[in-house]
């Protein structure tokens, strides 16, 4: 399930390109500097203020005052950029995609229609086609101790080559509210991990990662006068 078409459907992206030769989908990370700043090295001024230079803006996305673009970035058509998120540099936004108040992304690649839209940090991530992020979702990109990211999936290890990061999403992966995906995690397409959750490893297609967190309910006792 490592493969960019077992998670992907690369019709649902203008930059299918990246993911030419990949044997696994992160390897698409290790190219993505270089393919934006080819792509957005002649792209014109943007009237806003808030959109840095080297940011190619497709027809009909909306900017709302107090988000910000530092790019070089790529944003896709008809998207909604709202008051308060920030876009860092290298990242790819594809087609009706949503990134919402006080998200972050850096180095990153979105499908089609994905959700990102409250309180979100997308870093070295790639999220599939209609993928959401609850609120308060993290994709951590970097691991506490050195050396680079390692994928667990079913007793195996496989080093990415990769110092930061993230998480594969796929195809309609769906992600409750504050958890905390590690670095290295890949979600399949149509899987879902509750609320609350530390995620480490990969969860394989159309599977429900819960957590059952147990909560005590126990009498008040009320202090007299």
């Amino acid at each position: 399930m490592f493969r960019p078409a077992d998670l992907f459907d690369l019709a649902q992206t203008d930059h299918r390109v990246l993911f030419n030769g990949c044997e696994f989908a992160w390897d698409a990370l290790k190219r993505l500097k270089e393919y934006i700043e080819a792509q957005t090295r002649e792209a014109p001024a943007h009237s806003l203020a808030a959109v840095g230079p080297h940011v190619l803006v497709g027809e009909g996305t909306v900017i709302e005052p107090g988000a910000r673009i530092r790019g070089p970035a790529i944003i896709g058509k008809h998207c909604q950029i709202r008051h308060g998120a920030y876009i860092r540099e290298h990242v790819i936004v594809g087609d009706g995609c949503v990134i919402g108040n006080a998200c972050e992304l850096k180095h990153a690649v979105l499908f089609n229609d994905c959700q990102v839209p409250h309180f979100n940090y997308v870093g070295d991530s790639i999220l599939g086609h209609k993928a959401h992020l609850g609120a308060g979702v993290i994709l951590s990109n970097v691991k506490s101790l050195p050396g680079t990211v390692v994928v667990e999936a079913a007793g195996r290890r496989m080093d990415t080559g990769l110092r930061k990061f993230g998480a594969l999403l796929g195809d309609r992966a769906e992600i409750g509210c504050n958890s905390v995906l590690n670095p290295g995690s890949i979600i399949g397409c149509g899987a879902l991990v509750y609320p609350l959750t530390n995620w480490r490893g990969a969860l394989a297609p159309n599977q429900i990662a819960k957590n059952r967190s147990v909560v005590e309910v126990v009498p008040r006792r009320l202090r007299s006068g």
